[in-house]
């Protein structure tokens, strides 16, 4: 019961702490790791500590990579927001390059870093870390914002995030700064051989249609909910490919039934995953793929490829042994049953070594995990989950 007591005033705590305090070090500590200054032939020391770190004199297979979304790729943008949905304290980070936070929704690294390192990038920095130069974004930018969804409303009672609409105005905004700085060739050559990088949507069904938000689920039968959010999404990448973007990867769902906090949520025997919440996530990422397809037709030079994460994410569950991971259920860091009841928001409350769990909280999956599915993304190293290619095939 004390556990219980010190968890909730630690909460109450949050809820008082001004949004900026907590963010003196997340972006400075990337820029450490991973200068903008391309004329600097030795990598710091903390670079160098780390195999995949991309070598700064390295020929890039993209100019750039830039990342919309939410905390499946947040890297530091809920910082400088007041939200309940950040990432900025321990344990979170613990086994990240420089093991502090940075409001990434993770332990170690989110699958966009592992992405940046095989095309050869530095990791992108989060569009409200970075000062707004254009050497600063010249590499790539991050936009996404935990919280966010498809649906502009999505995540609200969270507090303060950046939606979809909000996030491609943002991407619109970089575009004009480049154009201004550049000339219009240049900029649209960058923007036109960068890789744009969408994993979006958990929140339309975590804190909106799952929640019964304005009565959702009585208009919207799932697969019209689903149909609604793909064609939404349509509309955003045709945007996108106005102002010139070529090449997109569009991110599907992971098994959102499986996490901790539906297990705990449905009161899970052994385990199981929530079959009634994985069969709106396979119908979404059908509805997605085919819109992808449909891109790909309408579209002229675009090239939209789509990677399904439950796929990946299902055959990391099933054939967890193969993949070194022995708890599969429970979260590393949370409490309750699955650990999935109350949020990550105290060291005391994580495991030892995070490195064999699928899971890192209630909602997000381990650094580990996250490298699996970007070498997925990239090559189909484990298992093919990308269509029509993968992401190496695209920039071949």
């Amino acid at each position: 019961m004390g556990s219980i007591v010190q968890t909730l005033l630690i909460l109450i705590t949050i809820l008082f702490l001004d949004s900026i305090i907590a963010l003196e070090y997340p972006q400075e500590l990337n820029n450490n790791l991973y200068p903008a200054d391309d004329n600097q032939s030795t990598p710091p020391a903390e670079a160098t500590a780390f195999p995949f770190s991309p070598a700064r004199d390295s020929s890039p297979r993209a100019p750039a990579l830039f990342v919309i979304g939410d905390s499946s790729v947040d890297c530091g943008t809920n910082n400088f927001l007041g939200t309940f949905a950040r990432a900025d304290r321990p344990p979170y980070g613990r086994d990240f390059d420089t093991h502090q936070p940075t409001g990434r929704f993770c332990n170690g690294r989110i699958p966009v870093d592992y992405i940046a390192l095989r095309l050869g990038l530095p990791f992108a920095p989060s569009y409200l870390g970075q000062r707004g130069s254009v050497d600063d974004m010249i590499r790539g930018v991050n936009y996404a914002s935990a919280g966010a969804g498809i649906i502009f409303s999505s995540g609200s009672e969270l507090g303060q995030h950046i939606s979809l609409t909000q996030q491609i105005q943002q991407v619109m905004d970089t575009f004009q700064q480049f154009i201004l700085s550049m000339g219009e060739d240049a900029a649209y050559d960058l923007i036109s051989n960068s890789i744009f990088y969408i994993s979006i949507g958990s929140n339309d069904y975590i804190h909106y249609y799952l929640r019964n938000v304005s009565n959702v689920q009585s208009l919207y039968l799932p697969w019209s909910f689903n149909q609604f959010l793909a064609q939404t999404m349509k509309q955003e990448i045709q945007n996108l490919y106005n102002a010139n973007v070529r090449n997109v990867v569009v991110m599907g769902l992971a098994p959102l039934g499986c996490a901790p906090y539906y297990l705990w949520l449905y009161q899970s025997r052994n385990g199981q995953c929530v079959e009634m919440i994985n069969d709106m996530i396979l119908e979404f990422n059908f509805a997605m793929r085919y819109m992808v397809e449909e891109l790909n037709k309408e579209l002229l030079d675009a090239n939209v490829i789509f990677c399904d994460a439950y796929e990946g994410s299902m055959d990391i569950i099933k054939n967890h042994d193969r993949y070194g991971f022995n708890v599969t259920t429970d979260a590393c860091c949370g409490l309750g049953m699955y650990r999935g009841w109350i949020m990550c928001i105290s060291s005391d409350m994580a495991c030892d070594n995070a490195s064999n769990h699928i899971w890192w909280d209630q909602f997000h999956p381990t650094d580990a995990v996250n490298e699996i599915l970007a070498d997925n993304v990239w090559s189909g190293l484990h298992t093919s989950m990308c269509y029509p290619m993968n992401l190496q095939d695209m920039i071949a």
